[in-house]
């Protein structure tokens, strides 16, 4: 059975909130709890036409950094922000690192919640006065380690996966602790193939909540969110997502992204209704390649057409959640503060931006 919404929250955390935002000229975001309830579709067509502020679509961005993160701290950090939320953002999202280690110990350093860093504080106190809100995603850095990504984190060895439910959960609960005001926090991110320890997940998310009240999600690859267990102990139904939305090769048409689409949706409509919980996709992204739309998780980049093609499967997906009943909105993959937008998935790129800035800015403002 789901867990019941509270019906009241601890208003003090949404006090301080709204007088920073109203500060900023935005309007004050009301609990996402409360949004992600059972009136999720009246709430969802009655929200499309409010100011940018508004955090119950969530219209977001991840941040990334080029290092381990000192970059969230920065004034280039702010303007960053600031830039995107010009563009319609309203969420912005950060993914702090610990590495991890073949014996299974997840380790990092400068996570002390008697000396918070700041390249995780400022960005919520950033983002709150600029009436934005925020989602802590913490992720492990598999880099050196035998995994060639997370979604193939696993240890057959009992003392390995011992040492990993014993130092992962340490570090996502100082995570939690140092983040208390965000908005929202992901739990676990493409950790799939440890799904099957449900008694270790449900004791992490218990251990998050003692030190905030923000929202709580787990990030599952696009292929196993429907296999997550403990979807109940959460508040909304988080998915990578990087579906293939066509099948086969060549350069599909708008008719061919949108039945794509629809498919998805459906599917993710189902697990969304058996959980009793909202979607949120809490990565969506392109690279500009020739395979976007067969293979969206690929680093492949080129080829015929490719940036266009990044724009055009960019503005299908956008167009399909807009507004779906299951669906409460997504963070995009992804953005650097400051320095120069290069690399793999930027979603700052001229056309890009444009697909953005019309569904997210200039779709809002002349919604209605």
């Amino acid at each position: 059975m789901p867990r019941d919404a509270p019906e009241e929250w601890t208003l003090n955390r949404w006090t301080r909130r709204a007088a920073l935002i109203a500060a900023a000229g935005g309007t004050a975001a009301w609990p996402l709890r409360g949004f992600w309830g059972a009136d999720a579709e009246a709430a969802t067509e009655r929200a499309r036409d409010r100011p940018v502020a508004d955090a119950r679509i969530v219209r977001g961005m991840t941040v990334s950094c080029p290092t381990w993160g000192w970059e969230w701290g920065t004034d280039a950090m702010v303007e960053t922000m600031a830039e995107l939320k010009e563009l319609g953002v309203n969420w912005i999202a950060i993914h702090p690192y610990a590495r991890i280690d073949n014996d299974g110990t997840v380790a990092a350093r400068g996570f002390d919640p008697a000396e918070p860093p700041d390249w995780i504080t400022r960005p919520i106190a950033e983002a709150h006065a600029l009436g934005m809100s925020i989602l802590l995603k913490p992720h492990i850095a598999y880099w050196g380690s035998r995994f060639d990504w997370r979604g193939a984190i696993d240890f057959p060895d009992a003392g390995n996966l011992a040492r990993f439910w014993s130092t992962y959960p340490d570090w996502i609960e100082r995570v939690a602790t140092i983040a208390a005001d965000a908005d929202a926090f992901v739990v676990g991110t493409e950790l799939d193939k440890l799904l099957g320890n449900e008694a270790g997940w449900r004791d992490t998310i218990a251990r998050v909540r003692k030190h905030t009240d923000a929202h709580l999600t787990y990030a599952a690859n696009w292929d196993a969110y429907a296999t997550v267990p403990f979807w109940d102990a959460l508040d909304a139904v988080g998915v990578q997502a990087y579906f293939p939305v066509v099948p086969g090769t060549g350069e599909p048409d708008e008719r061919a992204l949108a039945a794509g689409w629809a498919r998805i949706l459906e599917e993710v409509s189902a697990v969304a209704a058996a959980a009793h919980k909202p979607v949120v996709f809490t990565e969506l992204g392109y690279n500009e390649s020739s395979k976007a739309a067969q293979e969206p998780w690929s680093y492949h980049r080129g080829g015929p057409q490719a940036a266009e093609l990044q724009a055009r499967c960019l503005d299908a997906a956008l167009s399909a959640i807009d507004g779906h009943p299951a669906v409460v909105g997504a963070f995009l993959w992804k953005w650097f503060p400051g320095t120069p937008q290069v690399g793999d998935f930027r979603m700052s790129s001229e056309h890009t931006r444009a697909v953005i800035r019309s569904r997210w800015r200039e779709g809002l403002t002349t919604a209605g």
